[in-house]
Parts: structure tokens; C-alpha cells; sequence
């Protein structure tokens, strides 16, 4: 969490993803968004910096770092369903789900 932490995880090669706050500051945009692009790592623009850090555990955070590899491919699959207009719903059918366009 946090965009020094992210750095690291890029860095080192252990980063598979990462989700940035819209709001985070220039300054903090400028030292994680080039190292990103230049490591070729997804990057998510996320919720805000305060909903951000809510969802794990802190006041704010401008960016979150996913190094597990399935989580982030289960993020990018959610990301990229949403992006496309289809999202899963469940079905009134047992154990079933629909797609949907919104």
C-alpha cells in the first residue's frame, strides 16, 4: 500500500498490478506512473485515495500494489468485464448467472 510500497514491489519485479487513486497528488503520480508504464504493469485508476486506503485498512492511500498473481488476474477479469459493458449477475435459477449489459 502506498506509493513507496509500490515502487518496491515494481522494482523488485514482484508487482502484477496496481490500483491508483484518481485524486493522488502530481507528485505522487509522477514518481509511480512512469516506473509502471516503463515495467509494463497494469494499472487500474481506482475509487478515490480515502475509499482507496478504506478498502484496505488505512485512512487514504494513493495507490495499492497486487502481488499475487491470480488475485490481480481475478481484478483485471472483473476490470475488464466492467469495461466492457457485461457484468455477471446472478440468475433466478439455481447456482446460474446471466450477462448483462448496462
Amino acid at each position: 500500500m502506498g506509493i513507496q510500497q509500490v515502487r518496491d514491489a515494481a522494482m523488485r519485479g514482484k508487482l502484477k498490478l496496481a490500483v491508483v487513486a484518481p485524486d493522488a497528488s502530481e507528485n505522487s503520480r509522477h514518481k509511480v506512473l512512469p516506473l509502471l508504464r516503463a515495467r509494463r504493469i497494469r494499472i487500474i485508476e481506482g475509487p478515490n485515495a480515502t475509499e482507496l486506503g478504506n478498502a484496505v485498512g488505512r485512512e487514504s492511500t494513493a495507490a495499492v500494489g497486487v502481488v499475487d498473481h491470480n488475485l490481480a488476474r481475478g481484478i483485471r477479469a472483473v476490470v475488464d468485464a466492467v469495461d466492457a459493458g457485461s457484468v455477471g449477475v446472478p440468475d433466478s435459477g439455481p447456482g446460474g448467472t446471466q450477462r448483462r449489459k448496462d
